[in-house]
């Protein structure tokens, strides 16, 4: 990935720093945890069984535990250690839900966490094209994303995202008590067309439209997780998508308030005349509060306006 400073309409390249230290991109990661991934940083270095994570985060829209590695170097398997990792937290449920306890002051219990979202989430510089090739299946519960830092005190995140329709079970052998065998029984990666299994045909087209139009917006891309489909621009996620059976519930992120007041960057404001957006806010564990705008859709003949939304948000992330 290039970046270039535009002087002007004249474009200048911005060079590439490097991080000295695995500990600094963590560093960088945990304290931008809620910016950068959407997620509840819970702790760093959590020693369970013969491993030791490197950071513990919660994901509050699945009620999954999310496990993040850092890597400098390429000497590694991300599927032995993805799935070794996965392993060990679900045969140590409670001990996560205990650090979760202890950490937060909240009361988490067993049957609050949904463990088929369980995933790991890799952060490195680069990966190579082994490690790639490795998780490109469309069930893996693993994330790669590889970040850059440039002069100036730029830094760039970009997830490395699958392309196949391979699942990882048709590889992984016959026999039940591998760790993959073990994992894939409890751990869920769902696809889109599980998610939009429920949907009328007729909401079925009203998403292919939908889909499709936000598709139409340059450097987007559909991930699907457990629960919903996010669209991202840019690898930053541009729109939330829920599926219920006579609606399309749509989320949008206005930005975070910090416990003084201010806001890191300038608050997302829309222009809705038409008064379709409600507001939802929430608080971190930090005392950072997070807030989306929030709106249905029903009928293809309310595509347009609710893209007029979508686009304004669009615009103000290029």
């Amino acid at each position: 990935m290039q970046v270039f400073q535009n002087d002007k309409g004249v474009l200048t390249p911005i060079e590439k720093d490097s991080f000295r230290l695995e500990k600094d991109i963590q560093s960088l990661i945990e304290e931008n945890m809620e910016t950068l991934f959407g997620l509840e940083f819970v702790c760093s270095e959590f020693a369970v069984a013969e491993f030791r994570l490197d950071s513990l985060a919660y994901d509050g829209q699945n009620n999954s535990f999310v496990i993040v590695e850092y890597k400098r170097g390429h000497s590694y398997s991300v599927v032995d250690q993805g799935y070794s990792y996965l392993s060990v937290m679900l045969n140590n449920k409670a001990e996560f839900i205990l650090e979760y306890n202890e950490k937060t002051g909240k009361q988490l219990k067993r049957n609050d966490i949904d463990w088929t979202s369980s995933r790991v989430i890799f952060v490195s510089p680069s990966f190579n094209t082994y490690q790639k090739n490795s998780v490109n299946f469309k069930d893996v519960p693993f994330e790669l994303w590889e970040i850059k830092k440039f002069e100036g005190g730029l830094v760039a995140l970009e997830q490395q995202v699958s392309n196949s329709n391979e699942s990882i079970e048709n590889i992984s052998g016959s026999n039940p008590n591998s760790v993959i065998k073990k994992v894939t029984t409890e751990v869920k990666v769902s696809s889109e067309a599980q998610l939009t299994s429920g949907l009328s045909t007729e909401l079925i087209e009203v998403w292919d439209a939908f889909r499709s139009q936000l598709l139409e917006l340059p450097n987007t891309s559909v991930h699907t997780t457990q629960n919903y489909v996010s669209v991202k621009y840019d690898g930053t996620a541009l729109i939330y998508v829920r599926f219920r059976k006579k609606e399309l519930v749509c989320e949008i992120v206005r930005g975070n308030v910090y416990p003084d007041g201010k806001t890191r960057k300038k608050f997302f404001e829309i222009d809705d005349p038409k008064g379709v957006t409600g507001v939802r806010d929430w608080t971190w564990k930090s005392g950072v509060k997070g807030s989306v705008y929030t709106f249905s859709i029903k009928s293809l003949d309310e595509l347009d306006y609710r893209m007029y939304l979508v686009k304004q948000k669009y615009e103000y992330m290029s």
